[in-house]
């Protein structure tokens, strides 16, 4: 029985000292405007980096993707094909991926992080995944969000504007209307 008390408490330590060395910092969150718009929030990518956006944003044009929950993942994906095709396509476009989470104890927000940073080996997908832990609904009535029960899609320029946007599912349709408005734009 000591030996197995031992063992936990040694691996209790690790998983604290690890915990605690790829610490995944609370976000930071400051509306500054009143009007719908891309919120001054910070997060971590899967490359265990810091953004704070919209500062952060690569590009001129930003397609932000926007799940609430796990499960949302699938419908995620169905967008990513189409992003990747539009970045390659579109100069100056860059797509991210913002999973938007409530506000957790830092090994929570480790754990979840880590886990995404497992399961997904593309090291782009890694970098453009930057998971938000924060009042989700301050951060949903700055964009003019109303559910969290579809995928949030957002054309965003560097200043936080929102440019252009879309929920649920892609569908040829949402994709016409994104390029349309690029277009426009350009």
């Amino acid at each position: 029985m000591y030996i197995v008390a031992v063992i936990a408490l040694v691996v209790l330590g690790v998983f604290t000292w690890w915990g605690l060395r790829v610490k995944v910092g609370e976000s930071k969150l400051n509306l500054t405007r009143d009007e719908p718009h891309f919120p001054e929030v910070s997060g971590f990518n899967l490359m265990r980096e810091e953004f704070v956006f919209p500062r952060d944003f690569q590009g001129d044009y930003n397609l932000v993707i926007i799940p609430f929950q796990q499960v949302q993942q699938r419908d995620v994906n169905t967008w990513i094909p189409a992003a990747q095709e539009l970045e390659r396509t579109i100069p100056g476009l860059v797509y991210y991926e913002l999973p938007t989470i409530y506000q957790l104890p830092t090994l929570s927000r480790t754990f979840i992080n880590e886990g995404m940073r497992a399961g997904i080996p593309d090291q782009t997908a890694r970098e453009r995944t930057i998971t938000f832990y924060l009042d989700k609904e301050l951060f949903k009535k700055a964009l003019g969000i109303t559910t969290e029960e579809t995928i949030q899609i957002f054309l965003i320029d560097r200043q936080g504007n929102i440019l252009w946007q879309e929920d649920g599912l892609f569908s040829v349709e949402k994709n016409q209307s994104l390029i349309d408005q690029l277009n426009q734009l350009q």
